[in-house]
């Protein structure tokens, strides 16, 4: 692996913690449950983007970029913590949200104003469909701007997940522990395509389950297109000798429900009952989601009450606030 390739700039705390959910597991009749806390890594209240943070950033200073330029949802993690690298590297922020302003600032956007973001709003738009409009404007006025990508899913922002697969292997060997699968929140696709290529960097045997939060947009490519797409664009920025095809990746839209952030019984149960079994929290969207399918899977005995499973915990805590009518 080329590691010289890749500046990074320090920002989470790492390694995130590794532990055991035994009165979950205990609930719910086994298997063994892990959870990697990535809601842990410290940046503005913690998320898995800070990972693909620390080589997005450490790209955009060492192009000499004076400002970073990112969108998503209005309560989106990963605008949350790109607006707090940014603070932490002495960058402008530019995020490019979709809907329009509310009347009151609650979760991941009053953080977005507190750690210094300057905002615009793209109404139907909530991809960063209208980046490029903002970007050139900080052109006209004098500014490098970078881009990044929808969810830091591009093979740069992959490359912290693959890290990330290092990090497990090490505090697995320390708890002398093999894991069968491990499932989380797939998206933007940038955090599942590290997981299937540090897997086979590093020689892991777990089988990444990613739990699909969204339906995809007419005409974009599925999921599973995506991540191997990022997979295979990573390994080469790595100079990794290798491969991936459909065959490789696993994504279940079996939980999707009603659409992105629409929040169901699978959400609200998953949310419950990992907060009164384990005292941990897990956000609506993504995490709340992810947790459901696997407890889903668990009771229709798809995953067997013998294996080792790992959760991935990717953050999100902030967006519980302004779903809190839909949770209680």
């Amino acid at each position: 692996m080329n590691n010289k390739a890749l500046p990074k700039k320090e920002l989470g705390f790492f390694p995130t913690p590794l532990v055991e959910l035994y009165r979950l597991s205990e609930a719910l009749g086994g298997p063994r449950i892990l959870m990697k806390r990535d809601d842990q890594t410290g940046l503005a209240l913690g998320g898995n983007k800070t990972r693909k943070l620390e080589f997005l950033v450490g790209d955009a200073l060492d192009q000499g970029c004076d400002t970073l330029i990112t969108g998503g949802a209005a309560q989106s993690n990963h605008c949350r913590q790109t607006a707090a690298a940014a603070a932490a590297s002495g960058l402008p922020c530019h995020l490019v949200l979709g809907g329009t302003a509310p009347d009151n600032l609650d979760g991941n956007l009053l953080l977005d104003y507190l750690l210094g973001a300057n905002i615009h709003w793209s109404g139907e738009f909530r991809k960063g469909e209208t980046i490029p409009e903002v970007a050139g404007q900080l052109k006209q006025e004098g500014f490098k701007p970078y881009i990044i990508p929808y969810g830091g899913s591009n093979a740069t922002g992959a490359a912290g997940f693959v890290y990330a697969v290092a990090e497990l292997k090490a505090q697995l060997n320390e708890m002398r522990i093999e894991v069968s699968h491990v499932f989380f929140a797939s998206s933007s696709g940038g955090t599942q395509a590290g997981l299937v290529l540090g897997a086979r960097m590093f020689n892991q045997l777990f089988v990444p389950i990613g739990i699909g939060i969204e339906k995809g947009e007419v005409g974009e490519d599925s999921l599973e297109v995506q991540v191997m797409n990022i997979a295979n664009t990573t390994a080469k920025r790595l100079k990794i000798d290798t491969q991936f095809s459909l065959k490789d990746i696993t994504v279940r839209n079996d939980y999707i429900g009603e659409g992105y952030g629409i929040v169901g019984e699978l959400e609200r149960e998953a949310i419950r009952l990992t907060a009164q079994t384990e005292g941990i929290l897990l956000d609506p969207v993504y995490t709340g989601r992810a947790m459901g399918g696997l407890i889903d899977m668990i009771r229709r005995s798809e995953i067997s009450r013998s294996d080792t499973v790992l959760f991935w915990h990717t953050g999100g805590v902030p967006a519980l606030f302004p779903y809190a009518a839909e949770l209680i």
